[in-house]
C-alpha cells in the first residue's frame, strides 16, 4: 500500500499544495481557488484522502524556497507521472531540458518531443501539468514570445519568467563588474 501525504507551501504566487505517492511528487497545485478544493481534487482523483504533513517535514519545500530566493535552478524531486501519460509525459519532459531563465515556444517544444506538428498538443500538455513550477512548463510562450494564457493566471507566468530574468541578469551584472 502506497503512502499517500501532502503538505501546503505560502509560495509568491499563492498557496500551493504538494501531494506525494510515497516519496515522488504526484501534483504540484498552487491552488487558486483554495487549499480546500485542491485537496478535494486530488483526494478524488487518488481515491484516497491524503495524510497531511507538516510544511517543512518534505525536502520540495526548502527547494521552492530557494527557487523563490532566486538560489535554485532545478528541482531533486522524484516524480511520479500516473496523470501525465503519452505524449503528454513527453512534451513535459521535454521542457525539463529548458534552460532556467530562457524560453522555448511550443513548436520548438514539439521537436524535443519527437513531434514537431505537434505544437497545439505541448499547449495542453503544459495546461494540464501535474507538476507546475518544478516541471518549467512556464518556460513555455508562444511563437509569437507572447506568454500565453498558463492556466488561466498569466500573472503567474509573467511572475516566474521575471523571477529567473531577474536572477540571470544580477549574475551577468556581478560578473561583469
Amino acid at each position: 500500500m502506497n503512502r499517500v501525504t501532502s503538505t501546503e507551501y505560502d509560495s509568491p504566487v499563492g498557496p500551493i499544495l504538494l501531494t506525494f505517492v510515497d516519496d515522488a511528487l504526484v501534483r504540484l497545485n498552487v491552488a487558486h481557488d483554495g487549499l480546500e478544493i485542491a485537496r478535494a481534487e486530488i483526494a478524488h482523483r487518488l481515491g484516497v484522502v491524503p495524510e497531511h504533513q507538516q510544511p517543512m517535514d518534505h525536502p520540495l519545500v526548502s527547494q521552492l524556497e530557494e527557487y523563490f530566493d532566486g538560489a535554485r535552478r532545478a528541482f531533486d524531486v522524484a516524480l511520479d507521472w500516473r496523470f501525465a501519460r503519452g505524449f503528454t509525459r513527453a512534451a513535459l519532459e521535454a521542457t525539463l531540458e529548458i534552460p532556467y531563465g530562457e524560453v522555448a515556444s511550443y513548436g520548438e517544444v514539439s521537436m524535443m518531443a519527437g513531434a514537431p506538428r505537434a505544437a497545439r498538443a505541448v499547449g495542453t500538455a503544459c495546461a494540464s501539468s501535474p507538476f507546475s513550477i518544478v516541471v518549467p512548463v512556464h518556460r513555455v510562450v508562444r511563437a509569437d514570445g507572447s506568454i500565453g494564457e498558463y492556466g488561466g493566471h498569466p500573472e503567474v507566468k509573467e511572475y516566474l519568467l521575471s523571477l529567473e530574468s531577474d536572477v540571470i541578469l544580477g549574475e551577468t551584472l556581478r560578473a561583469s563588474a
